[in-house]
């Protein structure tokens, strides 16, 4: 259905059975969009096991949580880049590499 494969945002929630935690990734990750999701457990390392195979940018266990020092953003179709944390900023900084003839004494910082 259209409201379990694709971004919905508002107060909605999809509940769908399935058989094991294969099955329940599979389902989390048959979709188009990945921008967050949840995984509820009374087993908090069995939780983040799960979590890791979670095709989304955000993952969280047992509730929702942000901070502005993480990188939030999506994979696959949600959004581009990512806001906050260090990754956030990359976005507004330009690389630059300055090759030196070898041998030439290292250039000094100022």
């Amino acid at each position: 259905m259209t409201i379990a494969r694709e971004e919905i945002f508002g107060p909605v929630a999809s509940i769908i059975a399935y058989d094991d935690v294969d099955q329940a990734v599979a389902l989390a990750n048959d979709t188009d969009f990945g921008l967050s999701g949840t995984v509820f457990t009374s087993d908090v390392e069995r939780g983040y096991a799960m979590a890791r195979r979670i095709r989304t940018g955000n993952v969280s266990v047992n509730g929702l949580e942000m901070a502005p020092n993480v990188p939030f953003g999506g994979f696959k179709q949600s959004g581009i880049g990512r806001e906050g944390g260090p990754e956030g900023l990359h976005a507004f900084l330009e690389d630059q590499a300055i090759y030196l003839p070898a041998g030439l004494p290292r250039a000094r910082q100022e």
